[in-house]
């Protein structure tokens, strides 16, 4: 550590003074070195401290979106994650225009619960491939916005990883959708729907995509469980399960 340093807070540069003139007088009767060590350690904390620039709280925020993130990706990827849970995936309002007409057609009376079924499929499949993704969202936290979310609202993580990521990881997002709403013949199937509504007689010609809304809704999800799982951390010492997290939240 540079002893000729400058810092502008003078609680810091007394408690150097201090301890620096003291380790002075000490060393011409006593070898103090240890002591001198010690206060100097406490000096630099104290400076740290003051100054915000503690490392746990940056460590700490991404420690608790990490775990987020595992929480909601493992529980909404797993077999009916969605499907059984608030984040249950529904038809879209052009879809069920659709619907509507289609299931008065013999053979698509069960329409509604095959689809919403293959929706939900499809985003468990994208929830568990994607994960990689989502969490790489959390690397570029700077330490101003750790502080920043600290001291923010029970979702201010959350809402941080959203408003910084949600677009790329739609983009990114988008063909996992895809790829797993065809690993379950959700998109063969819909077309067969939009085809058979078509050809009722006296009705708009339609043919709503299902890659938009499933993706736009698994994602909701997801953010949603993250959210859930950052107000845990931040309030329930029980979920705060490494020593970091109890240093950084349990103080809160």
């Amino acid at each position: 550590m540079n002893i000729f340093c400058v810092n502008q807070n003078g609680i810091f540069i007394k408690t150097f003074l201090f301890s620096f003139v003291f380790w002075i007088g000490m060393s011409s009767v006593n070898p103090a070195y240890s002591q001198f060590k010690d206060l100097m350690k406490k000096a630099e904390n104290a400076a740290s401290s003051l100054k915000g620039q503690n490392p746990d709280i940056a460590a700490g925020l991404k420690q608790a979106l990490d775990h987020g993130i595992e929480s909601a990706v493992t529980s909404l990827s797993s077999q009916n994650g969605y499907l059984e849970s608030p984040y249950k995936i529904l038809i879209p309002e052009d879809a069920r225009k659709v619907i509507d007409k289609v299931k008065l057609v013999p053979g698509f009376q069960d329409v509604e619960t095959k689809l919403i079924n293959q929706m939900n499929q499809a985003a468990e499949i994208a929830a568990k491939k994607a994960t990689p993704i989502f969490k790489d969202a959390i690397t570029n936290m700077s330490f101003g916005d750790a502080k920043a979310i600290l001291s923010g609202p029970d979702n201010a993580a959350t809402q941080y990883l959203s408003t910084s990521s949600r677009v790329k990881l739609y983009d990114a997002f988008l063909p996992v959708i895809q790829s797993s709403l065809d690993e379950v013949n959700a998109r063969t199937y819909w077309t067969t729907v939009v085809e058979a509504y078509n050809k009722i007689p006296f009705v708009k010609k339609m043919n709503p995509a299902l890659d938009d809304h499933v993706n736009n809704k698994a994602l909701d999800g997801l953010f949603g469980l993250i959210e859930v799982k950052e107000k845990g951390i931040r309030h329930d010492v029980n979920q705060q399960t490494t020593d970091l997290l109890r240093r950084v939240f349990g103080k809160k």
